[in-house]
């Protein structure tokens, strides 16, 4: 025990410099017991408030999971709000998402920060119940079967907390107090739906160490999706109320970390707002969280009764942290890349089929960095020539290269897309289904796109070429942490060999088509 609390100590002391940032706090829990409790640092920088673990917190999406737990404790069988979810979505066609598609993020539902940019939002622009109202329920396709796939969708859990407090009569900050915060002992918890301030003045922070950091802003009203409110001590209360119940199946955290599938039977990664994955060979699940200016993750690892969560006032990677310190409890080593591969002969442009968006690879830093999902993802190059991570894997084979996508239930063979694109594409094109518009303007010899609708004008942004007619419109920045990705423009020619549409999509909004109209 001397030996792996020198290990975790040592791991703890390393997380301000390898993670820097005005401040943090993490605790450590195995059987049930602190093994530690340990805040740096600063949760508001200018006003000198020192960050400590009674520091009110924003733990955004960590809030997943306790929406679904209410779910479960007041609703065992979810199946029934099925009717309430497609009250809510009045304008849409064919099938549509049952409860439990929601909580397993499986719904085909797009996302409504990717969707709101579509419409125009700017990145500083207020969003709340009114505009999320309206972007859900002009829904009028989706873009996968529910049940199919997985994405993620923070309007799921958005819903689901509006379904329970018009079926329960009571709000849903009173009902994670009364059902959830209070049994746990999670004293100081609450809905901090307003994300313009917490009322103990904690800041969260945009930056570097390297820039300076400064004050990010935040006019996002969140609610089942990335509302939760907390300190490291409310949730050093929840890790031990799970480790408590731990051995009773119908607990609410046993029922929230039961297996999951697909529609055809296919374990799912993802359910009731709990990833499940593995690291160093047992078998964990969690969640992470990020809102501008903060980032948090929790974890438990049944099999051996540890439970971790760290919190970031600032962007640093808090998942990273957290597989740091679980490794110094466990003694094992993070794994290191294999080291001297050749760059494989694959890299290059693809578009994936069944999304309809651009897939690059191209090597950086000795990894194959893959541009396709959410974010920029790094893959380490094995020596059988494939490159992957737990959750994503390019594989080269006879018929081309594969892009294999456990969590989301997905494997298909990429096209390439080589050549050069031409360039007469300028036009304003109308999205039917959003009523929005996307305008293409050649800008003294380079194309630039931008979006409006009903939220506002969004800003114009230098296009991307990927290969023939097939171009990328970056979001550097959103109404959340991070941008929704790149979306893909695809454009289709009429008879005439004039540009006449453009299929458009990312990883959270896919397949929407824009007819030219201008």
């Amino acid at each position: 025990m001397t030996t792996a609390l020198s290990r975790l100590d040592r791991a703890l002391a390393a997380l301000p410099r390898s993670f820097p940032g005005p401040g943090g706090a993490a605790a450590v829990l195995r059987d049930g017991e602190i093994l530690a409790r340990h805040a740096w640092g600063w949760a508001n920088a200018e006003r000198r408030i020192p960050f400590t673990p009674q520091s009110l917190f924003r733990m955004c999406s960590v809030t997943k999971q306790f929406t679904c737990g209410l779910v479960l404790d007041a609703f065992p069988d979810p199946m029934v709000l099925d009717g309430d979810v497609r009250a809510r979505l009045p304008r849409l066609e064919g099938e549509a998402p049952g409860a439990l598609h929601l909580c397993h993020n499986q719904s085909g539902l797009r996302d409504y920060w990717a969707v709101a940019m579509l419409h125009g939002a700017p990145a500083e622009s207020p969003f709340g119940d009114r505009e999320a109202e309206r972007v859900i329920a002009a829904t009028r396709t989706l873009h996968f079967a529910p049940g199919s796939r997985y994405s993620y969708v923070n309007q799921n859990f958005r819903l689901l907390s509006d379904i329970l407090e018009s079926r329960t009569g009571r709000s849903f900050a009173e009902l994670l107090r009364s059902r959830i915060f209070d049994p746990a002992g999670m004293d100081s918890a609450f809905l901090a739906a307003d994300t313009r301030a917490m009322p103990d003045g904690t800041e969260g922070y945009e930056g570097t160490q390297a820039g300076g950091f400064r004050a990010a802003e935040n006019r996002v009203l969140w609610t089942g999706d990335a509302g939760l409110g907390a300190s490291l001590d409310d949730m050093i209360a929840w890790e031990r109320h799970i480790d408590s119940t731990r051995d009773d199946p119908e607990a609410l955290y046993s029922r929230l970390s039961a297996p999951v599938s697909f529609s055809n039977g296919t374990a799912a990664p993802y359910g009731f707002g709990l990833g499940r994955t593995t690291e160093f060979g047992r078998s964990l699940n969690g969640h992470g969280g990020a809102l501008r200016g903060w980032r948090s993750h929790r974890l438990y690892v049944p099999s051996e009764r540890v439970s971790i969560v760290v919190l970031f006032n600032h962007l640093s990677d808090a998942n990273a942290a957290a597989l740091d310190l679980l490794a110094a409890v466990l003694g094992e080593e993070r794994a290191n890349p294999a080291a001297d591969l050749p760059a494989p002969g694959w890299l290059g442009h693809y578009m994936e089929p069944e999304t309809g968006l651009s897939a690059r690879a191209d090597l950086v830093d000795g990894r194959v960095r893959l541009r396709f999902g959410h974010s920029a993802e790094k893959l380490e190059l094995q020596p059988d020539g494939c490159a992957g991570t737990g959750r994503t894997r390019l594989r080269p084979a006879a018929d081309g290269l594969w892009l294999d996508r456990p969590q989301e239930n997905q494997s298909s063979r990429l096209v390439p897309c080589a050549g050069e694109s031409a360039t007469d594409l300028s036009g304003r094109y109308r999205c039917a289904e959003l009523e929005a518009e996307l305008e293409v303007v050649d800008a003294g010899g380079a194309l630039y796109g931008g979006f409006s609708g009903f939220l506002g004008l969004g800003r114009m942004e230098l296009l991307d070429p990927v290969g023939p007619d097939v171009w990328t419109l970056p979001c550097p920045r959103a109404l959340d942490h991070t941008p929704p990705g790149d979306w893909t423009l695809a454009f289709r020619r009429d008879g005439t060999g004039r540009p006449a549409e453009v299929e458009l999509g990312c990883w959270l909004a896919r397949h929407l088509r824009y007819s030219r109209v201008g």
